[in-house]
């Protein structure tokens, strides 16, 4: 009896010893997983899965524009695809394409006028808003493709998913005959009427900004009771392009913290190699006019009247982020190395009650063709007032003061330029050393004021911030992070994922 008693005492201690070795060892695997911070504080991490963030389902949804319903966010897109998203990383697909779309019942007899003037069965990028009398409105558009011949009109829904109820046509171009302005339509000065985005101002005025190639963006005053223009405005103000430039996807958004209206377009042409990049330009009224990093008035930044040519529209404009890719270092935790190609066609969020801002794109990936899916990065606003995008999509990352010892340490660098390209901008190392020399691939120097960074490599500064991010490449949190120069090019860095260095 006493030696089964003894057997059964010894059998229950060796469990519990070799579950203790077994919650340790998970917890270590699980620590170095986190890469030892939860995220927004640095911080040790508890060993608790919910600080590894799970991005579980993407959406595929083509230039996603965003509005936010009590905690969930919505992108709506071109070929009226939409998704949404409660967190901001896991996304649940509410419609994919037009013949199998859920917002719109009946589609091709509901918008019958649009697409019949359109000559096409294809919807373009809309935008959704919801106006004083509680309602979403819907604003579409239609384009032939490969002429100006397009329309825009508004649709309205109780409920932000649909179905959506079609109020009409109230804008065309590319007609043969008169514009809307009073003239003959000229496709290097007028508008083609597609992208809109519409908003309210600081003084509850809305707007609908517009445009996309031909003869560039455009805005117009809208009546928050009807949706539609107010009377008398022709095609609108212009703010930008013209004679055919690769510039469309206009977003206007409001930051409280520098008092600018921040105007984001893309240059370039949205396949996986034609170039398409994020840029921006401000102006403390919402009809502008805008001004990028240099002070250029973007009204008279025109292209050429070549598609193909993008010379005369590269250098203007504060270029945010294009084709990228942070390269695998021998050495970190995974051989895997992501990269985005052609991220574009915008639209931005601010959050008055977390003080975050946020950029939706959406983007093609290094080696995966024209497959797209929807990103969201955090946006911070730099010293100079200008918006800087965090390098790596959102994971519930909160930014904070860092001490200088979080930070030093090798980085992979990226210097996005200013050109419209399709090539990939790769990264080098550099090392933030501590007495505040940069070294490695790139020579220069660096100072810390709480999350502020100012980067001088070469010669040139860039302004911008620190943020302690997730790295999808490496399953780690790390430091990284973000920065612009006067000129408007931004560099980003992301440590190098080496276990002593995170």
């Amino acid at each position: 009896m006493l030696r089964s008693i003894f057997a059964k005492a010894s059998a229950v201690l060796l469990l519990v010893f070799v579950s203790f070795m077994v919650l340790g060892l998970v917890g270590c695997i699980s620590v170095f997983s986190q890469g030892g911070a939860e995220p927004g504080t640095g911080g040790p991490v508890a060993q608790d899965p919910i600080h590894r963030p799970l991005f579980t389902k993407n959406a595929s949804v083509h230039d996603p524009s965003v509005i936010r319903v009590g905690d969930t966010y919505y992108v709506f897109g071109s070929h009226l695809a939409a998704a949404k998203s409660d967190n901001l990383m896991t996304w649940t697909q509410i419609s994919t394409n037009t013949r199998r779309n859920t917002l719109i019942s009946n589609v091709f007899e509901e918008m019958e006028e649009a697409l019949e003037w359109a000559q096409t069965n294809t919807f373009w990028a809309p935008d959704v808003i919801q106006l004083e009398d509680g309602r979403f409105y819907f604003y579409y558009c239609t384009c032939e493709g490969s002429k100006p011949l397009s329309a825009l009109g508004v649709a309205v829904s109780d409920s932000i998913e649909g179905p959506y109820e079609n109020l009409g046509v109230f804008l065309k171009s590319g007609m043969s005959g008169i514009s809307p302005d009073g003239t003959p339509y000229n496709a290097n000065r007028h508008p083609n009427a597609i992208d809109p985005h519409v908003f309210f101002d600081e003084d509850g005025l809305l707007w609908m900004v517009y445009g996309s190639y031909s003869g560039g963006i455009f805005i117009l005053r809208m009546d928050p009771e009807t949706g539609f223009p107010l009377p008398g405005q022709g095609y609108g103000k212009k703010l930008m392009g013209g004679r055919h430039s690769r510039i469309e996807g206009p977003y206007i958004l409001y930051s409280p913290d520098s008092d600018y209206y921040y105007l984001f377009v893309s240059f370039g042409g949205l396949g996986s190699n034609d170039g398409y990049n994020i840029r921006v330009a401000r102006s403390q009224n919402p009809d502008g006019p805008y001004h990028d990093a240099k002070g250029t008035n973007m009204e008279i930044v025109v292209g050429t009247g070549s598609l193909s040519n993008d010379s005369t529209i590269a250098p203007h404009g504060v270029k945010l982020m294009g084709n990228y890719q942070f390269v695998h270092v021998d050495g970190e935790i995974r051989n895997k190395s992501r990269g985005y190609k052609s991220p574009g066609h915008n639209s931005a969020y601010y959050d008055p009650d977390t003080g975050k801002y946020f950029v939706f794109f959406h983007t093609r990936f290094v080696g995966s063709g024209e497959h797209h899916e929807v990103r969201v990065h955090q946006m911070f606003i730099n010293e100079n007032g200008w918006p800087v995008i965090a390098p790596h999509r959102y994971a519930g990352e909160t930014i904070r003061e860092y001490a200088k010892e979080e930070v030093v340490g090798s980085y992979k660098l990226i210097n996005h330029g200013k050109d419209v390209s399709g090539a990939v901008k790769e990264s080098v190392v550099v090392k933030l050393e501590e007495n505040g020399q940069v070294t490695g691939a790139r020579i220069g120097s660096w100072s810390l004021d709480g999350r502020n960074l100012v980067l001088t490599i070469d010669g040139t500064a860039y302004k911008g911030v620190f943020i302690r991010q997730w790295d999808d490449d490496n399953t780690v949190w790390l430091m990284a992070f973000t920065a612009l120069s006067d000129d408007g090019t931004a560099v980003w860095g992301s440590k190098v994922a080496w276990p002593d260095n995170i």
